[in-house]
């Protein structure tokens, strides 16, 4: 007869999780930290790589690996290579880790002056203290960008569509200088999603998100991830494991989730977007809009290149920035004025957000820092969210409204 085990034995030692043969629809969620082995060798190939599983959730989780497969199935979707994917628990964390991979002391970088200011406070105060160096370029013109590339160049940086004045990068321009430098080209695409422009189809190397935005897309969850060809992901995969950047398993079922539905919000916001940048820059109060779909920013042209169409026609992105008359102090009146835009942080969620980016987003930028990147003090990016349009235009337009009435009677 065996022995009967103890209460609290037993409430340890529960019956096994039942496993069926049928898949199920919806991802389940490993809310776990470890895994058990029949024997320790089997522990020691799964931990050593030598046969595929999972032993800690620091390093592999299914959730998370459903997760980032998801997403390199959609950036990889026309790619000229197999594409691989890793997830991790911030945007900023799968930016660090690509960094921390391929730059050692004496690197140099080149990165688009209008950088997101995460990054160009990663680059300019953290990774300078480790011997890396960087020079902020204005993307506009290629020739500046291949006249700062030097022999210790290993990455060139770019985003799709730059945050706040909605630059579009030449990727294809850029590739061609990366692949003579010897230099990886990686491209920030959060702006853009798969949606809108899938970079390595133009010849990317690696491709981060933050997925916190428009992929998780409500405003509930944090993430990134990083995708492109396996043998880069592997390396950065080496980095995430050691620096402990895991995404959790419960973000990363939200975040799959997101890419289900990521097109049909997507779409919509970049119709919203359009309508209401349009409209918006006829306004009297307002000395500048940044937004590619019109035929008057600078990157429109290459946009319509670079970026998918549909039935609603060329999608531009789902941001818009508007810059009124009055410099910072009107930029400040504008974002507090207006009623059905939240101001909040982040961008690519269901509600429209505004931010003052200078006070914001770019405060990590000085006075000349700005004025480097074509921001000015005054810009207010609106991230378009799954309102009706003609309601964020009325809401806008109020605030306009309120804003030239107010300088006039100064004046």
């Amino acid at each position: 007869m065996r022995r009967r085990l103890g209460e609290n034995t037993r409430a340890v030692h529960l019956p096994p999780v039942p496993l069926s043969r049928q898949l199920p629809i919806g991802l389940p969620v490993w809310r776990t930290a470890a895994w058990s082995f029949d024997s320790s060798a089997e522990y020691a190939d799964v931990l050593g790589d030598r046969v595929p599983g999972f032993a800690y959730s620091r390093i592999d989780n299914p959730t998370v690996a459903a997760f980032a497969s998801g997403i390199a199935s959609l950036e990889g979707a026309a790619a000229p290579e197999d594409v691989a994917g890793q997830a991790f628990a911030s945007g900023m964390a799968a930016v660090s880790a690509v960094f921390m991979t391929f730059l050692r002391a004496g690197a140099h970088v080149v990165a688009p002056a209008p950088v997101y200011g995460g990054a160009y406070s990663l680059l300019s105060n953290v990774l300078s203290r480790f011997g890396v160096s960087v020079d902020f370029v204005d993307y506009s013109d290629l020739r500046r960008v291949h006249a700062t590339v030097r022999s210790s160049t290993k990455i060139i940086y770019a985003e799709t569509l730059s945050n706040p004045t909605m630059a579009v990068a030449d990727i294809r321009g850029l590739y061609r200088i990366a692949r003579d430098a010897g230099a990886l080209l990686v491209v920030d695409s959060t702006f853009a999603t798969p949606v809108v422009c899938r970079p390595l189809e133009h010849g990317a190397d690696l491709v981060v998100h933050s997925a916190t935005k428009f992929i998780g897309g409500h405003d509930d969850c944090t993430g990134g991830a990083v995708v492109g060809r396996p043998d880069l992901i592997s390396k950065i995969r080496e980095v995430r494991i050691d620096t402990g950047a895991a995404l959790a398993p419960d973000e990363a079922f939200l975040l799959r989730r997101g890419l289900a539905t990521l097109p049909l919000r997507v779409r919509r916001m970049c119709a919203t977007a359009m309508v209401f940048a349009a409209s918006v820059a006829k306004h009297p109060a307002v000395r500048r809009v940044d937004y590619p779909g019109l035929a008057g920013h600078p990157g429109h042209q290459l946009a319509r290149q670079l970026f998918d169409a549909g039935p609603e026609g060329t999608r531009y992105g789902a941001c818009v920035t508007v810059t009124p008359h009055g410099g910072y102090e009107a930029g400040v009146a504008l974002a507090d004025t207006v009623r059905l835009a939240r101001i909040a942080t982040s961008i690519g969620g269901t509600h429209t957000k505004v931010a003052h980016v200078a006070s914001t987003t770019h405060r990590q930028l000085d006075e000349a820092a700005l004025t480097a990147s074509g921001i000015d003090a005054g810009a207010v990016r609106f991230s378009i969210g799954l309102e009706d349009a003609e309601d964020l235009i009325a809401d806008v337009t109020e605030a306009l409204d309120a804003l030239r009435s107010d300088t006039t009677s100064r004046t």
